[in-house]
């Protein structure tokens, strides 16, 4: 992935983060049990999940799940439908009068893909979503992506680079990008 960057697991770093993820994952169920129409309590939890006041304009529809919190920062008049999954750990920046449909997953992190380093680290990269940007329903964005201003994302699409502006970018497919060197294991 473009701009990656790696955090050893096994190590202070990742044992802070792991407790972060434990922390946030709480709250995101206390936030999908609330009542619909308790918004001051839904904000409540919404702060504590992103570490910070969020834009009276932000609109999260429940359920919501997010696995780390501090990386998201919101522009004003964002729309956020149910069932998103935010893994933010590599930054997540969503631009102001953001449409994001339901079920739609933004990953900034993953392993290598190289099965000896897999278990070694977790890579993570930032996510842009720039200005007026709808994205459809279950679509995903992979880490390192920048969604230009004005594009549109259809439904259902896998975003692995970068969207130009104004753009409207729609499918799924297949694509080998390269082959794995085997491991020890797979030798034996």
């Amino acid at each position: 992935m473009r701009n990656e960057q790696r955090l050893r697991t096994r190590t202070y770093e990742s044992r802070a983060f792991a407790e972060r993820v434990q922390l946030v994952m709480s709250l995101t169920s206390r936030l999908n049990v609330l009542p619909f129409d308790d918004l001051d309590a839904r904000r409540a939890v919404l702060t504590e999940i992103f570490g910070k006041p969020i834009p009276d304009s932000l609109s999260i529809l429940p359920p919501f799940y997010c696995d780390y919190g501090l990386g998201a920062s919101f522009g004003e008049r964002v729309f956020i439908n149910q069932g998103c999954f935010f893994l933010d750990y590599g930054g997540i920046t969503i631009g102001d009068r953001v449409l994001i449909g339901p079920r739609v997953t933004l990953s900034t992190a993953g392993h290598p893909v190289e099965v000896d380093e897999r278990y070694d680290f977790i890579t993570h990269a930032p996510i842009v979503i720039e200005d007026d940007v709808w994205i459809g329903a279950a679509a995903t964005i992979t880490p390192g992506v920048t969604i230009g201003r004005g594009s549109v994302v259809g439904a259902g699409t896998v975003v692995a680079k970068d969207v130009p502006p104004l753009s409207v970018v729609t499918a799924t497919s297949v694509v080998e990008r390269k082959r794995l060197k085997p491991t020890s294991a797979a030798n034996t």
